[in-house]
């Protein structure tokens, strides 16, 4: 038998209704990427920049190399101070996060009437500036008329400063983001839950097994890439954290970054160097150390997904 050398056919030309749809996809496209370009790229290319300069928005910026990263790891003891702040407020923010959002999008997963009402109410501080709401927490702190000491007196508890003692100002911090996150999360959370299969559920109901355990063995597993969507955007908002922290200690008595440095977090650092110290330089340097940690942090946490899933 001899083979027989076929010849590749010809491409086929497309059609005019191909080609002009082809032409109002880029249409559409090309804007949407000149807006990357010009509100993402280029600043972020222009900040890596700054950050081998000396610039205090007044003189021409100065080359000086990698002395400001130089500065950040051996000449400024406040980065280590924002460094440790930064992780103990993410852990402390980021555990009650995971857990108060998973157990309110299983409440709100449950086919209850009048459960709509409670999902809009949950989810109201998706809607609410941050930093308004922020003001208000900070009334609520208030160590001498704060409504939450005033609840504590009824009780006989001494009233706790809130905003005064640096332990305090961290865990006042706290609750506050935990309160903005866990809307999100559980919006999120609550979306995965909802594209679970009822029949999991009936054939393991069948079997006995109770309504924790079946959260366990089946929901959560099921909803594992939202879990780990969720444990990756609340890390990187709680080391992008700023205006709740600004707002709530950034007058007296301590100023910016809480008393005695007790909220002093990267985000108050960043503002602090850039805004009031005119270092811009510094600033972006920080900027750039900040995003090579979230980087890193967030390719260990997906690449643990990955093996877990294996």
């Amino acid at each position: 038998m001899t083979a027989i050398d076929e010849k590749p056919a010809p491409p086929r030309p497309q059609s005019a209704l191909t080609r002009t749809k082809s032409a109002a996809g880029r249409r559409f496209i090309v804007p949407n990427l000149l807006a990357v370009l010009i509100f993402m790229l280029i600043p972020l290319l222009f900040s890596l920049y700054l950050s081998f300069e000396k610039w205090d928005l007044f003189h021409a910026p100065r080359f000086v190399g990698i002395s400001n990263y130089r500065r950040l790891f051996t000449g400024d003891r406040m980065f280590y101070v924002a460094l440790v702040n930064t992780v103990i407020f993410t852990v402390a923010t980021l555990v009650p996060t995971m857990v108060i959002s998973l157990a309110v999008a299983a409440a709100l997963n449950a086919k209850v009437k009048g459960i709509g009402f409670f999902r809009s109410v949950m989810f109201l501080p998706l809607v609410s500036s941050i930093a308004a709401m922020a003001v208000v927490w900070h009334y609520m702190f208030d160590a001498d008329t704060g409504i939450l000491n005033v609840i504590l007196g009824w009780f006989g508890i001494s009233p706790v400063p809130w905003l005064i003692d640096p332990h305090w100002a961290m865990v006042s911090l706290c609750v506050v983001s935990v309160w903005k996150s866990v809307p999100f999360a559980a919006a999120v959370l609550l979306a995965a839950m909802q594209g679970v299969p009822e029949d999991l559920h009936e054939a393991a109901r069948i079997d006995g097994a109770g309504g924790f355990r079946r959260f366990l063995s089946i929901t959560v597993p099921l909803i594992r890439p939202a879990l780990g969507f969720v444990f990756v955007i609340s890390i990187i908002n709680s080391f992008q954290a700023f205006d709740q922290a600004y707002v709530l200690t950034g007058g007296p008595p301590g100023g910016a970054g809480g008393p005695e440095s007790g909220t002093y977090i990267f985000g108050i650092m960043l503002f602090q160097n850039a805004f009031q110290f005119d270092d811009l330089g510094y600033a972006s340097a920080l900027a750039w150390v900040l995003f090579a940690i979230l980087l890193v942090l967030t390719y260990l946490q997906l690449r643990m997904g990955r093996k877990d899933e294996r």
